[in-house]
C-alpha cells in the first residue's frame, strides 16, 4: 500500500444543526460504510434519524433571517474563515474522499484544492452576477433597481462521485446569497460530508447557517419534500432527478437545481491531431474510473482515421495502471460498489446482444487489495441504432463505444440522439464545423479539441434533455440561489402633473 497504512474507522458524529453535532438516542437505521479500494478498510458506520429532517430544517430556518440581514461582506468574512479551514485540513480531505472513493490520492488532492477555489472564485467573480443594477428612466422620470434577495433555506443532495467539490459548488453560492443550508450526502460518502460540517463548525458559522443530515434515499426524499425547504440543489442521476421531480410537484414554488448525468460524445474528424484525440479521449472515457457525468461515453471517429485512432486507443487503452489510491502512480481507481460493477459487467452483455463488437473486454480485477477493479472496456458499433438500450444508457463506468462516420451531420445526429445533452467534444481545425456545433448540437457545453470533461468554475455547467432542467451550476449557480427583485423608486412629493386622465384629485396641502 505505499506510505500509507490502513486506516481506522471513523466516530460517527451525528447529524449536524443548531451548530453541534446530534447522535439520535434511538435511530431509524444504520450502514456500514467500506473502500470500494480495500474492503477490509472501514471507514464509517452511520445511521439516520427521520426526526432530525425537521430539526434541521427548522434549525436552518430559524437562523435565516440574521444571516440574510448580514449582507455579503459579513457572510464574505466567514467564508474567508471556511476557506481557511479546507486550505488547513486539505490532506485529510484528500485522502478522506480516496478512502470514500477509491480514487487516486492525486485526483482527490485536486478535488480538494477545487473546493478551496470555488470560495474565491465565487466572492471575486459569481457574486458579479447578482450585483446590483441601476436602470435610469426604467419608466419616464423614475429609476429602476435591480436587486437579488436569498430564497430561504436550500438543501443541498450530493453525489459520491465528486462528493466534497459538487456539493460545495451548490453550497458556497447559496451561503454568499444569503441563504441557509441543509446538506444531505451521498450515502456511500458519508465521512466526506461528516467533515464538511466539522470544517463549518471551526470556522464558527452562526448555529443553523449550515446543517448536515446523514442518510439513504428515503431521507433524501423526505428532506426534498420537507415544508421548510425552498430550494433543492441536486447532483445525480437522471432517475434520481426525475424522482426529486415528480415528489415536488405540489411544491411548485421551490426553486430546483438538477444535474442528471450525461452520455457524451467526442468527434473526432479527419484533420485532427490524432496525438492530442487519443490522449484527451483517454482522459475522457477512464478519469474517475468513468464515474463522472462529463465522462465520454461514445467516440465518433471519421472514416478516414477511424483505423488509426482506434488502434491507437486500443493500444494506450490496455496500458492504464490501475490500483488503490494510495500509489501515486495509478490513472484508474475502484467502481464505486458491487452494484456498480454488477451494472458495467451487465451493460457489456447488453452491448454484444445488439450487435456490438468487443474490442477490449472489461473485467473484474483481482488485486492485493480486494476491491471494486474492473479493467476498461472498448465495443465498435457497426451502426447507429435509435432503439439501442446499449447506445442511449449512462453506463458510469470506464466504458467506450467507438463508431466511424463519413459526415458531420451523422456525427451530430447520432450525439443529439440519446436523450442527455450534457458535454460534446470536437476535434478538428476547420472552425467552420466547430460553429456548426455550437448551434446544432443539443449540448450545454462545447469543447474544441478538449475532451468532455474538466470543466471551469468559472464558466456555466449544465446540460440540455435529460442531463438537466436549465439551472447550469459552475459560475451561474450563484443566480439559482438569489431571487431577483426589480424595484420602481419614485419621487416621495406628489406631483399634480402626473395625474391620469379622468381622474378628479386634489391633493390635501
Amino acid at each position: 500500500m505505499g506510505q500509507f497504512e490502513r486506516r481506522e474507522s471513523l466516530e460517527f458524529l451525528g447529524d449536524y444543526f443548531q451548530g453541534q453535532f446530534v447522535r439520535a438516542n434511538d435511530p431509524d437505521g444504520e450502514w456500514e460504510v467500506g473502500s470500494p479500494g480495500d474492503l477490509k478498510d472501514r471507514v464509517l458506520n452511520a445511521q439516520y434519524c427521520y426526526n432530525h429532517i425537521d430539526s434541521a430544517c427548522l434549525s436552518a430556518r430559524a437562523a435565516y433571517l440574521s444571516w440574510a440581514r448580514l449582507g455579503v461582506e459579513g457572510r464574505r468574512a466567514y467564508l474567508m474563515r471556511l476557506k481557511e479551514m479546507y486550505s488547513t485540513h486539505s490532506e485529510e480531505l484528500a485522502e478522506l474522499i480516496s478512502r470514500e472513493t477509491g480514487k487516486p490520492l492525486w485526483e482527490s488532492r485536486t478535488e480538494a484544492k477545487a473546493m478551496i477555489g470555488k470560495i474565491d472564485i465565487t466572492l471575486s467573480h459569481s457574486l458579479k452576477l447578482i450585483e446590483e443594477e441601476k436602470v435610469e428612466n426604467a419608466l419616464p422620470g423614475v429609476d429602476g433597481y435591480i436587486r437579488h434577495k436569498p430564497r430561504g433555506v436550500m438543501a443541498v443532495v450530493g453525489p459520491f462521485n465528486f462528493p466534497g467539490h459538487l456539493a460545495n459548488g451548490h453550497i458556497i453560492p447559496a451561503l454568499i446569497a444569503g441563504n441557509t443550508v441543509v446538506f444531505k450526502p451521498s450515502d456511500k460518502t458519508p465521512a466526506v460530508g461528516q467533515w464538511m460540517a466539522q470544517m463549518f463548525h471551526k470556522a464558527e458559522f452562526p448555529p443553523g447557517v449550515f446543517n448536515l443530515l446523514q442518510g439513504q434515499a428515503e431521507t433524501g426524499k423526505r428532506l426534498c419534500v420537507n415544508h421548510y425547504v425552498d430550494g433543492i440543489l441536486f447532483t445525480g442521476s437522471y432517475e434520481v432527478g426525475l424522482k426529486i421531480q415528480q415528489d415536488t410537484l405540489h411544491h411548485h414554488w421551490k426553486i430546483l437545481a438538477l444535474e442528471m448525468g450525461g452520455k457524451n460524445c467526442t468527434v473526432v474528424w479527419e484533420d485532427a491531431d490524432l496525438d492530442k484525440a487519443v490522449y484527451e479521449t483517454l482522459i475522457g472515457a477512464f478519469l474517475t474510473t468513468g464515474q463522472r457525468c462529463s465522462c465520454t461515453s461514445k467516440v465518433i471517429v471519421h472514416e478516414k482515421v477511424a483505423e488509426q485512432f482506434t488502434d491507437r486507443f486500443y493500444q494506450a487503452a490496455k496500458k492504464i495502471a490501475i490500483g488503490h489510491w494510495s500509489d501515486e502512480n495509478v490513472f484508474m481507481g475502484p467502481l464505486i460498489s458491487a452494484e456498480a460493477v454488477e451494472k458495467y459487467l451487465r451493460f457489456q452483455e447488453i452491448a454484444k446482444r445488439e450487435g456490438a463488437e468487443s474490442l477490449m473486454r472489461g473485467k473484474v480485477l483481482d488485486l492485493d487489495q480486494d476491491g471494486y477493479y474492473v479493467t476498461p472496456s472498448i465495443n465498435l458499433v457497426d451502426k447507429f441504432n435509435p432503439q439501442s438500450v446499449y447506445q442511449k444508457s449512462e453506463i458510469f463506468g470506464p466504458n467506450v463505444a467507438i463508431q466511424k462516420v463519413s459526415d458531420f451531420d451523422e456525427a451530430l445526429m447520432i450525439n443529439n440522439s440519446t436523450g442527455f445533452g450534457l458535454v460534446m467534444a470536437l476535434f478538428t481545425r476547420d472552425r467552420a464545423l466547430y460553429e456548426r456545433a455550437l448551434i446544432e448540437a443539443r449540448v450545454g457545453l462545447l469543447n474544441w479539441n478538449r475532451t468532455t470533461n474538466g470543466a471551469s468554475s468559472r464558466l456555466p455547467f449544465g446540460g440540455m434533455g435529460k442531463s438537466g432542467n436549465d439551472r447550469p451550476s459552475a459560475h451561474y449557480a450563484i443566480q439559482y440561489c438569489a431571487v431577483p427583485v426589480a424595484s420602481l423608486e419614485d419621487s416621495p412629493e406628489y406631483l399634480a402633473q402626473q395625474t391620469f386622465p379622468g381622474l378628479e384629485y386634489s391633493p390635501q396641502k
